[in-house]
């Protein structure tokens, strides 16, 4: 097992927490979370690809152990997230580095590769949506909430912050629930409930229609660049089709896709089978040289 440094720095005023892991002169694998999430989600990989790679996962603002701001000081919209993680990697001198992108990690990351395309030596998907292909029925009243946040918003924090929703978010359709620990869902339940994360939420999950409109965007980037392409995804996620998994080749014809027997948060279950194929992947594409342009 390999050892995971605790750390924080300071990004225009506010504290981001990070966890990192192997050689700081290894290639680095930068990894992104999800929501409810943090870079906790992280500590299998963490762990597993210390030998090979420097991993740095960061916690959002808002999320985790970074600050967390009243949204009154602080505007919680994913061009902000994706802000303060750009100043973030100009703090610890990321010049080059792989993405790991899961869930809200998607856009965040994305922005990301846009601002800077020369950085990005290759993206690993994980449960993260950049097609329509991926947004499925259970996204109908949550398109509702952005068409008319007054008259819905009530509804979304019932249930979009509940512990049930929470706990869904890990299982989803999954026939077999007997390897997952319920801490996962109830810390990050506890973190979810802390004072004014319910304003929190509700202000970023507004803003994720933001990130539907700008699809194309990123569709067109992907095509643009090919960067080589992994992509990981949990069948049994109840937030995001699977058919999304496939999408990403109308983009990046040679990606390499993986469906796995696991939920949203497949690592959750598949830690040791995504360290395998992520690790193999990032060597292969390595030897291969640079993505082409």
């Amino acid at each position: 097992m390999s050892r995971v440094s605790y750390r924080t720095i300071e990004v225009d005023g506010r504290t981001v927490f990070y966890r990192e892991a192997g050689p700081r002169d290894a290639p680095t694998l930068l990894l992104l979370h999800g929501f409810p999430s943090s870079s906790r989600m992280y500590e299998p990989l963490l762990r597993a690809m210390a030998g090979t790679h420097h991993l740095i996962a960061p916690d959002f603002i808002g999320f985790g152990h970074s600050d967390a701001p009243d949204p009154r000081s602080f505007a919680y919209t994913f061009d902000h997230l994706a802000a303060v993680i750009d100043g973030f990697t100009a703090a610890l001198g990321l010049r080059r580095y792989a993405l790991y992108l899961q869930d809200y990690g998607g856009p965040v990351g994305f922005r990301l590769a846009e601002a800077h395309p020369e950085r990005v030596q290759a993206l690993i998907i994980q449960n993260a949506v950049a097609h329509e292909d991926g947004l499925g029925p259970l996204w109908d009243k949550r398109r509702a909430f952005w068409a008319d946040r007054k008259a819905h918003e009530a509804a979304l924090r019932e249930n979009f912050l509940s512990l049930a929703a929470t706990r869904q978010r890990h299982l989803g359709s999954d026939p077999d629930t007997s390897a997952y620990d319920p801490d996962l869902w109830t810390d990050e339940f506890a973190f979810l409930s802390r004072p004014g994360q319910d304003d929190i939420q509700t202000e970023l999950f507004y803003d994720y229609r933001t990130n539907v409109a700008r699809y194309p965007a990123w569709q067109d980037w992907l095509r643009r660049h090919k960067p080589p392409l992994l992509v990981l995804w949990g069948r049994y996620d109840p937030s995001f089709q699977s058919a999304e998994a496939e999408a990403y080749r109308r983009d990046v014809p040679d990606a390499e896709v993986h469906l796995l027997d696991a939920g949203h948060f497949a690592l959750d279950v598949k830690a040791d089978a995504i360290a395998a194929l992520a690790t193999d992947f990032l060597a292969r594409r390595a030897r291969a040289g640079p993505p082409r342009e």
